[in-house]
């Protein structure tokens, strides 16, 4: 492991948090376009859904693949095409003339989005000093609220000036500056890499034998369904209110901004001895509370109150991901699966989101309104809940067990 040299600036592994940031500035910058989008190619709300979450659709199908690309194929080495991948296709996308070229562009963005944070946690642990893994760990849980709420809260000001089409331009920049800036610090691959971690078959095995990977993953499809799906919608929920785009954009980057203290505190919290478990079920507690109250019609709690319940779902709710970047680490089945288990929770967290979005949609569509998307939310943070235990009883257990 290498521990950063105080001589060289920023930490290595910050830069390779500020990548991710990079790359989540494109999951950010779609919802509040959504309106204009949706006038401009005459979506339905569902296919606005899809639209929204498609950008998951390569890490639910290649997330795995990844992952096991990334321990053979460098860790750096994969995170800098991944961000070039990111700039071409945003670029690309501005040029878009209708639904379909922009989906397909939104595709491509979604492999670019997998290949640069798959081989993040892996990077991190190795360029972290060992008394600061879990508190890089929990502040990488925080790339996506970051980068995320960054873009929801500037696209409604620069669609205003620049239209939809220079959004996505302006965008193209600061992924490609970064995989300039990570190739240039980032100290390079190891050759050994791939003898090292073995044959891909053999840790495609020990990763999906082992119960740690298939529970983390489970259980962050969970977690991201649901934030994705509240926090995407917000712009569209204001919008149907008469809120202001600006305004409304602020509002939800504040939302997914205070995800970041989840993420953060969570590595601090581990650090200092709280249990994972008990962060997990505070985590999903509190998104399906806040749900409820932000959402549930019988209550009527005022925009004011319903607002903090979002910030509260948010806020705290970003404790799980934090914490299970940290449990990927001790739960993969040895240290040269960790790429891989990383990549099988990518995988079925981008399933989550993928899913998430139209299936609150469908919802909000076939009832009117917004007032029952609770339900989809509590169910899953209830499923989130009984997979913390799970994964509580593996952690007393010791390491992992084959399935």
């Amino acid at each position: 492991m290498m521990v950063p040299d105080a001589r060289r600036g920023i930490d290595p592994a910050l830069i390779v948090i500020l990548a991710g940031v990079a790359a989540a500035l494109h999951v950010g910058k779609l919802p509040p376009a959504l309106p204009v989008l949706r006038d401009a190619f005459a979506l339905s709300l569902v296919e606005a859904g899809f639209l929204l979450s498609l950008v998951q659709l390569a890490g639910m199908t290649l997330g795995l693949t990844v992952g096991l690309a990334a321990g053979s194929l460098g860790l750096r080495r994969c995170m800098v095409s991944g961000l070039a991948i990111l700039s071409a296709a945003s670029a690309l996308g501005g040029f878009a003339y209708d639904a379909t070229s922009l989906l397909i562009l939104r595709g491509l963005e979604g492999m670019g989005l997998l290949l640069a944070v798959t081989p993040a946690p892996s990077l991190i642990r190795r360029l972290a000093a060992h008394e600061h893994i879990d508190a890089m760990l929990g502040l990488w849980g925080a790339y996506m609220p970051f980068g995320t709420a960054t873009s929801l809260l500037t696209v409604p000001w620069l669609v205003r000036w620049i239209g939809w089409q220079g959004s996505w331009w302006l965008f193209a920049i600061p992924s490609l500056a970064m995989a300039i800036w990570l190739q240039l610090a980032v100290p390079a691959d190891e050759k050994a890499t791939a003898s090292v971690a073995g044959a891909w078959t053999d840790r495609l095995r020990r990763t999906l034998a082992s119960r740690g990977p298939w529970l983390m993953a489970l259980t962050f499809a969970l977690y991201s369904g649901q934030w994705l799906a509240v926090i995407g919608f917000l712009p569209s929920i204001y919008s149907q209110a008469a809120i202001a785009s600006e305004t409304a954009g602020a509002l939800t980057a504040l939302a997914a901004a205070v995800n970041i203290v989840g993420n953060a505190g969570a590595g601090r919290l581990l650090q200092r001895g709280v249990a994972p478990r008990a962060l997990l079920y505070c985590g999903f507690v509190a998104m399906a509370a806040g749900a409820a109250v932000a959402f549930m019609p019988a209550l009527d709690a005022g925009p004011v109150v319903q607002y903090v319940a979002v910030l509260v779902f948010s806020m705290v709710g970003g404790l799980i991901p934090g914490t299970l970047f940290a449990l990927s680490v001790r739960l993969a089945p040895d240290n040269h699966t960790v790429a891989t288990t990383v990549g099988w929770m990518q995988q079925l967290s981008a399933l989550g989101q993928f899913t998430g979005p139209p299936l609150v949609a469908w919802v909000a569509n076939r009832v009117g309104d917004w007032h029952w998307t609770w339900l989809v939310t509590g169910a899953f943070a209830g499923a989130g809940a009984i997979f913390s235990s799970r994964i509580a009883a593996l952690l007393r257990t010791g390491r992992p067990r084959p399935n």
